[in-house]
């Protein structure tokens, strides 16, 4: 079975679109369509219902979804396993990765990736604004968010939760907002990232009798579009911050930073690597892609 058929599969499940997928993948829709029914001639059994306006996923498709990931994901490991025999983990790693998270987070797993593979080394971008793969000569891009551009490859990295926090200093001083409507009484630290100001925090009720929704819109004497400097002037008690669980979760653990609105939860912000094109896709790459799942699953308590 050809594995450029499952990832061809997989592709046009996310996309909902044969011609879609097909562009992504520097293929002809008929070579597309062709890959595809191959793939289900092969199985023996129908994997998408096909009409002039819609493609949906059958049943049978979606219970081989399920294994033909298990698959890939397998022929990875088995890949990165056969390059590290050979210490192919090597070359120079063209890194994007956002301010804070790069800054606090990143940099000492960075630094153990090397340590592991001495003939790797990084060239490590730190900033918040989206890369130019070309322009940058980035490789890979770690971010917040699916990303727009559907030519990119993306893979999901972990589910992090939003965190509504202030600083000791702040909550003695002005007190404590015990709703989301109560926010709009504080000072909101804010970030603006490529012209768009975050403004809006947006809280479901955790409490079994009440479901409601909020999206409030916060305002702030502080602005900044480097997120690491969102955190510092919440350390510093400025104002209330709202931000990702990884971002923040030393300054949680040693009490520069209190949990608020504790009844509510907000949406989780989804963390991606991305990749300009498939060919980036190396042997390294995929690696250091591991690396980071295992090291975000550990530090969000998540299971693996």
């Amino acid at each position: 079975m050809n594995t450029s058929d499952l990832s061809l599969f997989i592709r046009i499940v996310e996309n909902g679109s044969i011609t879609e997928s097909a562009k992504q993948l520097g293929m002809t829709p008929a070579a597309a369509s062709y890959a595809l029914k191959r793939l289900e001639e092969q199985l023996d059994i129908p994997l998408f219902i096909r009409s002039t306006r819609q493609l949906r996923i059958t049943t049978q498709g979606e219970e081989f979804l399920f294994y033909c990931r298990q698959a890939l994901e397998s022929l990875e490991q088995g890949v990165i396993s056969a390059h590290q025999l050979q210490g192919n983990i090597s070359g120079e790693l063209h890194f994007s990765a956002p301010s804070d998270l790069g800054r606090n987070i990143i940099f000492p797993w960075v630094d153990e990736m090397m340590d592991q593979h001495p003939a790797l080394s990084i060239d490590l971008n730190v900033s918040d604004s989206l890369s130019n793969f070309f322009q940058d000569q980035v490789d890979v891009a770690l971010r917040y968010g699916k990303p727009e551009d559907s030519s990119m490859v993306s893979f999901h990295i972990a589910s992090i939760k939003r965190i509504t926090c202030a600083s000791p200093a702040y909550l003695e001083k002005f007190g404590a907002p015990l709703h989301p409507e109560d926010l709009r009484q504080h000072n909101c630290l804010l970030y603006r990232l490529d012209g768009r100001l975050f403004n809006h925090w947006q809280y479901t009720s955790t409490s079994e009798d009440d479901s409601s929704n909020y999206k409030i819109k916060v305002s702030s004497n502080r602005i900044s579009n480097d997120t690491d400097i969102v955190r510092r002037w919440a350390i510093a008690g400025k104002g209330i911050a709202y931000r990702s669980q990884i971002d923040i979760l030393d300054d949680l653990n040693n009490g520069r930073l209190v949990p608020l609105l504790s009844e509510f939860e907000s949406p989780p912000v989804e963390l991606y690597l991305l990749c300009p094109s498939r060919k980036q896709v190396t042997p390294t790459v995929i690696a250091f892609r591991e690396m980071l799942r295992e090291k975000c699953a550990v530090m969000i308590g998540v299971k693996t």
